[in-house]
Parts: structure tokens; sequence; C-alpha cells
């Protein structure tokens, strides 16, 4: 039995956030239902991130929403609506990812859910929150991004802030709201009681920088400096940080300059003795360090760190990064399957239970794909 076998969402989000807490959901077993609109269906089904395309679709949505349902419906049609709220009566979960005040325009408020089901866990997530000046803002990743000071803290002092290459936000926010709702079923098991359970993407991203946030307020407010070479970490010394080789890049963490001295043959670093001072002068380090990297191939820098313990790596992209052992091993990727027939190979739950990996075969579905059975299944009225 899977863990949340019995367990049924309705899931009304689009794009990446919510879905991504609902594709959580239901790789832990629970029946999850996208609640999509007539006609056009989740936004995130055009959104092409390649040229690869599933069924005219894009593959972004098929990889995000496998293993789940579609129901579509025009929530402004009042015998759609009514279908709708009946399916809700015998739901678990009801979660979105729209605007504050959407749902309640639409019909769907908390306090009418929680009406109809007093056992709901209603969870949504928003961009900024429910209240302030920015609540009306458009919730999405790189602007989430900008406001929240995650740009600032990657690249050199000397470049551009840079955001980080993926919708890091979308998906932490995603993770943060299926803890939420885990933790509410829980609670309802042990009380009979729902929950209303609320994230939104700007306070994912703040708490994801809890390291960089808690130093800043407790020391003088004082924002954290940028290394003008080879950056990494805003608060940590030398050597930490990327170097280039003459066929690759190498990694370092944290580590003593003085045995990398010795163990690098590089005597210039052999002045900087005093552990005090890696951090303040760390951008001659790091210089010093780049200049003598820069001579030998990343496997002869790795074969004198690694056997003496020093932590580096080198550095991969993804092609790089799929002909390793190491990541061969973890057997992270799989195959879903559509209805229509055609195949899609992602990634799969990285979450093990007992041992066992979370794979399903079950690709994404079509819009409206499962409309007449689940009417006819949950006994939807007209």
């Amino acid at each position: 039995m899977k863990l949340l076998e019995g367990i049924t969402v309705v899931d009304f989000s689009q794009f990446l956030s919510g879905p991504s807490a609902s594709l959580r959901l239901a790789d832990f077993g629970a029946r999850v239902i996208k609640i999509e609109k007539t006609g056009t269906g989740d936004i995130c089904r055009q959104l092409y991130v390649s040229e690869i395309e599933v069924a005219n679709e894009s593959t972004l949505f098929h990889t995000i929403n496998r293993n789940k349902e579609s129901f579509s419906a025009n929530l402004k049609d009042e015998r759609d609506k009514h279908q709708v709220l009946e399916l809700i009566k015998k739901a678990d979960v009801v979660m979105h990812n729209f605007r504050p005040g959407v749902m309640d325009r639409l019909g769907f408020s908390y306090e009418k859910v929680q009406k109809l089901n007093p056992e709901i866990i209603y969870a949504g997530i928003s961009g900024y929150g429910e209240e302030g000046e920015w609540k009306d803002l458009p919730g999405q990743d790189l602007l989430l991004q900008s406001l929240s000071g995650l740009p600032y803290l990657n690249g050199e002092s000397t470049k551009l802030p840079t955001p980080m290459g993926i919708s890091v936000v979308d998906i932490l926010a995603g993770t943060h709201l299926a803890q939420g709702i885990l933790a509410a079923l829980v609670k309802r098991d042990a009380t009979g009681q729902g929950s209303l359970v609320q994230v939104s993407m700007l306070e994912s991203a703040l708490e994801f920088q809890f390291e960089v946030f808690t130093t800043f307020l407790n020391d003088g407010e004082e924002l954290p400096e940028r290394s003008e070479k080879n950056h990494a970490h805003s608060y940590i010394a030398a050597p930490y940080g990327v170097y280039e080789t003459t066929d690759g890049f190498l990694a370092l963490a944290m580590g003593s300059i003085p045995k990398l001295a010795e163990l690098l043959s590089c005597s210039p670093l052999l002045k900087y003795d005093n552990p005090k001072n890696w951090f303040k002068q760390r951008d001659a380090i790091k210089k010093i360090l780049a200049d003598h990297l820069k001579n030998q191939k990343t496997s002869y820098w790795l074969n004198i760190l690694e056997p003496a313990d020093i932590w580096c790596a080198k550095v991969l992209n993804i092609e790089e990064l799929t002909v390793e052992e190491g990541y061969k091993v973890l057997e992270m990727e799989m195959t879903v399957n559509t209805s229509k027939g055609q195949q899609i190979k992602t990634t799969r739950c990285p979450v093990r239970i007992n041992g066992m990996k979370l794979n399903s075969e079950r690709g994404a579905p079509f819009l409206g794909e499962h409309n007449d059975a689940i009417v006819v299944e949950f006994g939807l009225k007209n």
C-alpha cells in the first residue's frame, strides 16, 4: 500500500509551483484530479522549454503532471461549478496557486469549501502573501528570485547579479506546500479537523536563504560580499569556489590554504598561514589558485587532492553527469507513458520508502481525459 493511498486531491493549480506539490503527493500514492479550463487547460500545456512536444503539448507539462487525472470545467458555468463542488465534498485536499482573491471570485473560497467539507485540507500558493502592496504582483519565478535577493548572491562582485538557472522558487514553494499538506493530514487523522495551508513564493525564497539572512540579521545588517574571483558563497573564505583547469573546471570547498600550497606545489600560497585572514584576503588567494590550477587537467588535481581528503569535485554538465557511474547507480531516470502511447523519459521521485524507489509509468493526462469516468464514479450531478 502506498503512503497516501485513499487520499484524493482536487488540484486547481497551474504552471510549476502548485503542480510540483501535487506531483509529490501523487508520487506518494495520492489520487490527484486536475481541474482544468475547458478548451485550453493548464497554461503550462503550451509553455515550451524546448522544441520537443508530446501530442502538440509541452514536455514540461507532461513531466510535472504525470500520474494525475484531468477534469475539464468552465468554472463560470453553474453546471460545471456545481460538479466541481460535488467533487470537493468527497476530496481530502483542495489546492491552488492563484493570486489572492481569485478562488473567492470563482466561488471556491476557503470558507465555502470548508463549510461543504469540514475535514478538508485547503492549500494555496501565492506569490507574495495575502497582504501588502505586492500581493497582486505576478508570482513568476525570475521576478521572485530578483525581489528575494537570490541573484545578488550569485556571480562575482564585479558582474551582474545572476539568477539561478532553474525555476527554483516555484519548486521550493511546491515543496513547502506539500510539506504543509502532509502535516495537516497527520493532524486531521489525529483530530478530525481540516486545515488551511498557505505558502508564498517570496517566503519560500527567503527561508531558502536562512543561512545568509541569519548572518545578516545578527551581523549589524551588513550585506554579504561576493568574491571578485571564483565566487561561490558570500560568507565562506578561500578556497571555496570553482576554478578553471586545462580541460574543464574544479570545485574546491572549505580547506587549509597551507595544506593546499603543499599538495599543489603552489609556493605563493604559503604566506597565507593564518586562517583568520582567509576570508579578508580571499580574492588574492583565489587569484593565485586560479592561475595555478589552469595549468593541469582536472583529473590531475583530483588525483592529488582526493587521496589527501581535500573536499573537491569535478564540475559537470548534464551530459557529462549522465555517463558517470555515480549517477547511473541512482537509477534516477524513468519512462512514463501517456494514454495515447507517447513515451517520455524523465526523473523519478527522489524519495525512497523502505528502500523502494517510487516509480510510476503513468504519464500526464490529456485535457478532460477523465471527465466521464469521474462523473460516473463520484456521482456528480448535472
